[in-house]
């Protein structure tokens, strides 16, 4: 098998990243899209996207390329959430230690810089290529182009083309392939605050805010331009406030006053945009094999899942990351070692993340707003300062570790365990301050020793 000729399907981010790490090793790469080069036809994804959260692993993968410093202008610390109740006031919930952030990106310039850096590179990248087949007994992929029907037999095919993966539809109408996807009940919409007339942010620039609703929500990511992205989770159908009984500006006001008020006050294109901008659903999806001949799944094709988490984008480039290295290991003569290694080892860490992605969902939009929850997260806050390396936060360890996520997963089963009893206390939330915090870390010691 010839070590150069690899065909990455998808120019996003995770698709632009892998042909960096590819090109950096030496080998050659062409990258096809389906969409238009955004920089020679106005390609908007206005009112498309939800703000990304960049967070350790993703800031690893981009210093392992050399491109911490090109990003880091384009990203924007946040420290914590801050939670807004209904009545105006809030409270900051920090992530971490006080050094530790997340940071909120906006998708179009950091994908515009991922693939100007792969071009950079040496990786030719041919948009308006659509894929429409894999045929995996040929090795042949068929694209729809704007010259007409284009077909390819490259050595190397990985497919970074996002949750509707052309290459994963292929993989389908194989057999023993097995496929679940799970839509939620509630979809989103992207919406603004802009600066202030004066140009300054609108509210705390360094934070994630969070109005939770019980069975809906609306968060803000700040921009460098001093705007925030807001995303409105809500059910599509079926309950009191849900995306089909707002039906014109008026229900839009009612709802926006009743529930969001301060936020209402700072958003003067709502109405415009809440009827301009699309409804988008979300969807998790779980699949294996993600290996099918000389093709592999990569990033969203081989297991999207809902944004709650903020580990999405990350969680892709560590895909990167770990196939990388997989490859420095092996070399480019054992194409399907490094795939077959590749995919035991991560299918563990990315069900994973999923299940958390979807746990993180209940916990943003009904708990971060109850004063117990708050309490909980002062005494792990404590346990953690007190004890550092035996109790260790889940939001830590997934968010700032790059420890592997189904070990997070089941560490963090265990605390949830021990923290239900302490919590079970009717006396908590006045002896808090008082707990024997080494009897909990002797809990947990035993927990996993189990």
């Amino acid at each position: 098998m010839k070590k150069n000729d690899i065909t990455i399907l998808g120019a996003g981010l995770i698709g632009s990243l892998m042909a960096i790490y590819l090109k950096r090793q030496g080998l050659d790469v062409s990258i096809y899209d389906k969409r238009p080069d955004r920089r020679k036809i106005p390609y908007s994804e206005a009112g498309r996207s939800i703000n990304m959260a960049l967070s350790h692993r993703g800031w690893k993968s981009l210093e392992q390329v050399g491109l911490k410093d090109k990003v880091l202008p384009f990203a924007i610390p946040m420290y914590g959430r801050r939670v807004h109740d209904e009545h105006g006031g809030t409270a900051f919930v920090p992530y971490g230690k006080a050094d530790q952030a997340i940071y909120s990106i906006s998708r179009g310039n950091f994908n515009q810089l991922l693939v100007e850096e792969a071009e950079r590179l040496g990786a030719e990248i041919h948009f308006e290529h659509k894929c429409l087949d894999v045929n995996f007994r040929t090795d042949e992929v068929i694209f729809d182009t704007p010259e007409g029907e284009k077909k390819l037999t490259p050595s190397v095919i990985i497919g970074a083309d996002g949750a509707y993966s052309a290459l994963r539809m292929s993989m389908q109408k194989q057999i023993r392939f097995n496929y679940r996807q799970e839509y939620i009940s509630h979809g989103y919409k992207e919406l603004t605050i802009p600066a202030t007339p004066l140009g300054e942010f609108a509210m705390d620039p360094n934070a994630l805010h969070i109005w939770p609703r019980g069975k809906f929500m609306l968060i803000a990511l700040p921009n460098p331009d001093k705007s925030f992205t807001c995303t409105l989770f809500l059910p599509f159908q079926g309950t009191k406030v849900c995306f089909e009984k707002i039906q014109d500006e008026k229900d839009l006001e009612t709802v926006f006053r009743a529930y969001f008020d301060d936020a209402y006050q700072v958003m003067p294109d709502l109405k415009t945009e809440f009827f301009k901008n699309p409804t988008a659903a979300l969807v998790n999806i779980e699949c294996y094999p993600w290996v099918q001949g000389n093709a592999l799944l990569l990033g969203d094709a081989s297991h999207a899942m809902v944004p709650f988490y903020g580990q999405g984008m990350n969680c892709g480039f560590e895909d990167c990351s770990i196939l990388n290295g997989l490859i420095e290991k092996l070399g480019t003569n054992a194409w399907d070692l490094v795939f077959e290694k590749f995919q035991k080892k991560r299918k563990p860490d990315t069900d994973a993340i999923c299940q958390l992605a979807m746990e993180n969902f209940i916990e943003m939009r009904d708990s971060v707003a109850d004063p117990k929850f708050l309490l909980r997260k002062k005494i792990e806050a404590k346990l953690h300062e007190l004890y550092p390396k035996e109790w260790i936060p889940l939001y830590t360890m997934v968010t700032f570790t790059d420890m592997g996520y189904a070990e997070a997963y089941a560490q963090g089963k265990l605390q949830e365990a021990i923290m239900n009893k302490v919590m079970a206390s009717p006396l908590i939330t006045e002896n808090w301050d008082k707990l024997d915090y080494e009897d909990i870390i002797n809990q947990m010691e035993t927990a996993k020793a189990v």
